[in-house]
């Protein structure tokens, strides 16, 4: 590379930390979300979300796979670059599976609702230095609405392969992770859709904390270790929102299960039986934490309270 080349690489890299920065600093709450959404639409988004238009398929098998997907879509894991560093995943710019009015991103979005998929800040592979955003689409609206056919063999897994390690430079996913993604989207289907958003709760992050980790303890080890780190990554947006004074002990226990999550994945000879101890755990560490939910911010009253702080 020439010497032009080499500096606009150095500024190219520049800028993009100067965004990420102004994201990361722009929240008044603890929220990852935050960080990407249009203030004045900063409560609606963080204590309400749309309702997951998901319609699970028949067979066991088949359910599995839409489950590893649907929590494929929630780890920033899954992307890279600098999608993995500001903590963005597939579910930011697609709330619930659905779209999301209120995304603004520095150097991504234009109008609030946009994104620029070939922005050079996200891309090495498919940026191209335009600023170009186009609004984010519903994965759940009218078929004829989106941009790749889910009925064609290979087609829908071709393009999310293509958003995963180009458009975002993330790493080659596990096979099942692969798979799961091209199920789940599948899944998402307008005659699915029931009633209009729902509040963000405590209840829905658990959940899934423990889908996670139970989908890990059957797994092959790529995939359990993927799953293990995506749970990880959902035990820190519920810390998150338990990052207030007096919730000490909520965090303390937040931190000791994650801690041996993180043993668990480096030490995968371990296995499911350590995992399947783990969610013997669970049941109580989730009545402690749902215990203190109306006291932290995925409380209304205490988020509202804290935005106006």
């Amino acid at each position: 590379m020439d010497r032009g080349g080499r500096l606009a690489g150095a500024l190219s890299a520049a800028s993009a930390a100067l965004l990420l920065l102004a994201a990361a600093d722009s929240p008044r709450v603890p929220i990852r979300e935050a960080r990407w959404a249009a203030p004045d639409r900063l409560f609606e988004t963080l204590s309400r979300e749309p309702a997951e238009c998901l319609a699970r398929p028949v067979g066991a098998a088949a359910r599995r796979s839409v489950e590893i997907g649907r929590i494929a879509f929630r780890a920033p894991l899954l992307l890279g670059g600098q999608a993995a560093r500001a903590g963005i995943s597939c579910a930011t710019c697609h709330r619930s599976g659905r779209d999301n009015p209120a995304f603004l991103f520095p150097g991504v979005s234009g109008d609030p609702g946009t994104a620029d998929v070939t922005s050079s800040l996200m891309s090495s592979h498919r940026g191209d230095r335009t600023d170009n955003p186009r609004p984010i689409p519903d994965l759940a609206g009218p078929p004829e609405r989106l941009k790749v056919s889910r009925t064609g063999p290979g087609a829908l897994e071709a393009f999310i392969h293509g958003l995963v390690v180009e458009e975002f430079d993330g790493a080659e996913p596990p096979p099942a992770v692969m798979a799961g993604l091209a199920a789940y989207v599948r899944a998402l289907r307008p005659e699915a859709c029931r009633g209009g958003s729902r509040r963000v709760s405590l209840e829905g992050r658990l959940d899934a904390v423990a889908a996670a980790v139970r989908l890990a303890a059957g797994s092959d080890r790529d995939t359990g270790r993927f799953l293990i780190t995506a749970a990880r990554s959902l035990l820190g947006a519920v810390d998150e929102r338990f990052r207030l004074p007096g919730l000490e002990r909520d965090r303390a226990l937040l931190a000791e299960a994650d801690a041996e999550l993180r043993a668990l994945r480096e030490d995968p000879r371990r296995g499911a039986p350590s995992l399947e101890r783990w969610l013997e755990r669970w049941p109580e560490r989730r009545r402690r934490l749902m215990r203190d939910e109306r006291r932290s911010l995925f409380s209304p009253a205490i988020l509202r309270a804290q935005l106006r702080a």
